[in-house]
């Protein structure tokens, strides 16, 4: 079999390996997404009383479960663009640095994706998310109003429709100034964080195993823990320097009328509600992007070694 196609082949590894993990994380979390739109809409929304208003109200599951095919829509199609993309650019960034395309396979690491540098690892993350944020736009607006308890939308389209009706085709990226500046440090620190704490955390295993007499090569079980654990660590500490990003990005979508541009709405928010606003949201952020972002790349680097262990198994067999 050809290089090409090889390539190709590990591009379609990481295309439904990034879907999959999406999916999965966006359905099981849906209630902390809608819970942070509904707090972020409002200072005076607290979460407690939150989780309480729709809890007492009618068909309570369901409604938490609120805008769940948008999401599962955005997250999947978004990670599944994120992922292939993420592992195209640190291909050819690690081929044009002559770093080794495997970073994983007899080196007690825990990752099955190239080796890159703290700077290489930053550009990468937030290159890949931005392209990502941008093309899923549209849904992301949507996903949001449906969260939200401002909007009655009883379908996409019906969804697209009032707001092509209303707002035009500007209105399907409402936040993507605030979303970028979001998501362009986050992703980039996120691989930062994630990738170090992977770094670190493998040699600590790789320590404790060579002196019980294992092999030196972590196995599948200390790998997922590893790389679950950095995904947790390194979703906390990004969300919390990019909080107020989102806190923005949330009030452009839902109320474009009163909030304009990415400045604008800062400051009306700073002037009316003070700094703390900004930070709407922040621990069901924190509690929901360490699980979303911990499980989606410890299910994609999982899917990413059984695919390619079994294509190199069927290369060898060939």
């Amino acid at each position: 079999m050809s290089d090409g196609s090889k390539g190709r082949s590990s591009s379609y590894f990481h295309f439904f390996a990034g879907l999959s993990s999406g999916i999965l994380s966006a359905v099981l979390l849906q209630p902390a997404d809608l819970l942070k739109t509904r707090v972020q809409q409002s200072h005076s929304n607290t979460l407690l009383a939150t989780i309480k208003s729709i809890a007492s109200g009618p068909s309570p599951i369901r409604q938490f479960w609120r805008g769940t095919l948008p999401s599962t829509i955005r997250t999947g199609c978004g990670s599944a663009i994120y992922f292939s993309s993420l592992n195209a650019l640190r291909q050819k960034v690690a081929q044009a640095t002559l770093i080794a395309r495997e970073g994983g396979r007899g080196d007690g690491h825990s990752s099955t994706l190239p080796k890159l540098s703290n700077w290489a690892n930053l550009a990468t993350g937030a290159a890949a998310r931005t392209w990502a944020g941008f093309l899923m736009m549209p849904i992301t607006v949507i996903k949001v109003r449906y969260e939200s308890n401002l909007y009655a939308y009883r379908s996409l389209f019906s969804a697209s429709r009032d707001i092509l009706q209303t707002e035009g085709l500007r209105g399907f990226f409402a936040g993507f100034g605030a979303t970028a500046a979001r998501d362009a440090p986050y992703a980039g620190l996120y691989v930062l964080f994630y990738e170090q704490s992977k770094k670190r955390l493998s040699r600590l295993a790789t320590t404790i195993e060579e002196k019980s007499g294992a092999a030196v090569m972590l196995s599948s079980s200390t790998s997922a823990g590893i790389n679950f654990v950095s995904g947790v660590a390194a979703a906390g500490l990004g969300t919390t320097i990019t909080n107020p990003f989102d806190a923005i990005k949330t009030r452009l979508q839902l109320m474009p009328a009163k909030y304009v541009n990415m400045v604008q709405a800062a400051k009306t928010m700073l002037r009316e509600e003070g700094v703390m606003c900004l930070f709407d949201g922040l621990g069901i952020r924190i509690a929901r992007k360490a699980m979303s972002s911990a499980l989606a790349w410890t299910v994609y680097e999982e899917l990413i070694r059984r695919a390619e262990m079994r294509y190199h198994d069927g290369l060898e067999k060939a």
